[in-house]
Order: C-alpha cells, then sequence, then structure tokens
C-alpha cells in the first residue's frame, strides 16, 4: 500500500482557514483517489498533527503546507515524526519555491485585476530563518520573470525585512505609485489581510484550494516516496 499523505497545516485562529485546507486536500483527493490523504495541524485547529499520527498506520509522508524552509519544516516536523515511532515517516519538503505556485500567484494576482507593468510585492509570513527568506526571494525572482520583468519584491509580515508597507513605500520612491500584493500564503489569516491592506493597487487572494497547489501537493509526495524508494540503495552503494 501507498503510504499515507498527511498535509502538515500551520494552523490559524481566522475561520476560513481550515476550509480552505480542507478544499484543497479535496482537489488533492479527486486527482488522486485512491490515496488515503489526512491533515494535521502544528497549532490551533484540530486534528492537530499529533493526534492524526496517532491514528495513522504502516507508513506515513508528511507533506507541509508551507511555502518555504523555516522552523517548521526542519524541526517541529522531525520532532512530530519521532515522537510517531509506531510509523514509518517521510517528511516532503515545502511546497515553495515552484513554477506551480508562480502560476497559482499569477492567476490570483489576474484575478484580482493586476495588469502588465504594475510592480508587485510577493507578501509572505516572514521568518527568522535565513532559508526561509531565500525561498521567498526565489519565489519573487520566479514571479517577476512569470509577470514579463516587472519588478517583485518580497517582503514579510513578521520576523524579516523588509516589512509589506515599506516594501509598498519603497516602490513608490522608484515611481511604481500603484503596487499590488501578491499574498504568499496557503490560506487566509491575520498575515494574509494585513499584507493585502497595504496594497495601493490590486490585493491578491491568498493561494488557497488552487488546482495548482493540489498538484504541488501530489509531486511533493511522489518526491518523498521516491527518496524513500532510493534510500536502502543508497546505504548499500
Amino acid at each position: 500500500m501507498r503510504p499515507t499523505l498527511v498535509a502538515v497545516a500551520h494552523g490559524s485562529r481566522d475561520p476560513r482557514a481550515p476550509h480552505t485546507v480542507l478544499a484543497l486536500l479535496e482537489r488533492v483527493r479527486e486527482l488522486r483517489p485512491a490515496l488515503d490523504v489526512r491533515l494535521g495541524h502544528i497549532e490551533l485547529n484540530r486534528p492537530l498533527l499529533a493526534d492524526t499520527l496517532r491514528d495513522t498506520a504502516g507508513a506515513a509522508v508528511l507533506v507541509p503546507l508551507l511555502l518555504g524552509r523555516g522552523t517548521h519544516v526542519k524541526r517541529d516536523l522531525p520532532a512530530a515524526a519521532a515522537r510517531a515511532a509506531h510509523l514509518r515517516i517521510q517528511i516532503a519538503g515545502p511546497l515553495g519555491p515552484h513554477p506551480l505556485l508562480v502560476e497559482a500567484l499569477f492567476e490570483r494576482l489576474l484575478e484580482a485585476g493586476w495588469t502588465p507593468g504594475t510592480a508587485v510585492v510577493l507578501a509572505s509570513a516572514g521568518s527568522l530563518d535565513p532559508d526561509s527568506a531565500a525561498d521567498t526571494r526565489r519565489a519573487a525572482g520566479l514571479l517577476s520573470e512569470r509577470l514579463g520583468g516587472v519588478p517583485v519584491v518580497p517582503a514579510y509580515a513578521s520576523a524579516a525585512a523588509p516589512s509589506v508597507p515599506d516594501a509598498v513605500r519603497a516602490l513608490a520612491a522608484r515611481g511604481y505609485h500603484r503596487a499590488a500584493v501578491a499574498s504568499y500564503f496557503a490560506a487566509p489569516g491575520r498575515f494574509a489581510s494585513a499584507s493585502a491592506a497595504a496594497a495601493t493597487g490590486p490585493a491578491a487572494a491568498p493561494l488557497g484550494a488552487h488546482p495548482a497547489l493540489a498538484r504541488l501537493v501530489l509531486r511533493r509526495y511522489d518526491e518523498a516516496v521516491a527518496r524513500r524508494a532510493r534510500e536502502p540503495e543508497l546505504a548499500t552503494a
């Protein structure tokens, strides 16, 4: 049997967030009906990841619904896996950066009314981990390419600089007085709402249950399964 796919969401006090994640996982199930797909939250919402893992048997792949490397991916998920000693667990990479995310960001911007030539602030949660910021910068570069080379400035709702309002002001100083905000968040929440409020132009919705995101969840799952299959070969090489 294929390992269970356990999607790991951060959790939010925004009541829209759990519904958005569930809608995304329904898309994942539609793409792969035979796959056992479950949900666990790091905090704030049920089911918590520990409870999901407790009720899972055999093997599982944890797919973080997170957009870059950071404390949750590097520390919290391995710790949760270690506590679930009854399972054979593989941890997939974070969703971003990836071209499928860029396609979702692009379409969300179009839905919000973005027009060619409008500069963009890529708003993300932020982290003290430098790898997380590097991933966001990479995503901003990919999005700029997709938008025809217009400036895309990475910015953060917490923990890192520049803030989203500062990035909007910096673009205005460069002559871009109508800046769009691309929401580099998997689901609605306080950070996404605050970032959208700083826009002087269109403010895109979070990635949510975009079809490209569902395909990316399965791609990360498949990559982890393939990596696990290669591990015995590497051990005997």
